[in-house]
């Protein structure tokens, strides 16, 4: 089995007038649900500091301790569950996933 770490990036942009529902329901609804997956090691939500053209305003990195574990992930009960309930609380629009993308650790340096 692979043990190299996996992060899961996803960019997303909102409307301003849902940018507060957004925020509130992405921290306490969206990943509350994700993190119901025992192989999510974790996740962090960053916004971006200065808006450039072309960078979404928002990623979320979430944690994995392998692709399989990744994987996994994509086709458990918990992120089914996590999209059916996204797509019924935003069925009118706000937001956009601008992109997902996965990367796996290469090397590793601490102070």
């Amino acid at each position: 089995m692979e043990t190299k770490p996996v992060i899961h990036i996803v960019g997303t942009r909102c409307q301003p007038e849902v940018e507060e529902k957004f925020n509130t329901w992405y921290d306490q609804t969206h990943i509350p649900m994700l993190l119901k997956f025992n192989g999510l090691r974790g996740a962090t939500r960053y916004k971006i500091s200065k808006a450039g053209e072309g960078y979404p305003e928002y990623i979320s990195i979430y944690e994995f301790d392998n692709r399989q574990a990744f994987e996994a992930c994509e086709t458990s009960p918990e992120l089914a569950a996590a999209l059916d309930e996204m797509r019924e609380t935003w069925r009118e629009g706000g937001w956009e996933m601008v992109w997902r993308v996965q990367y796996e650790v290469m090397k590793t340096w601490r102070k």
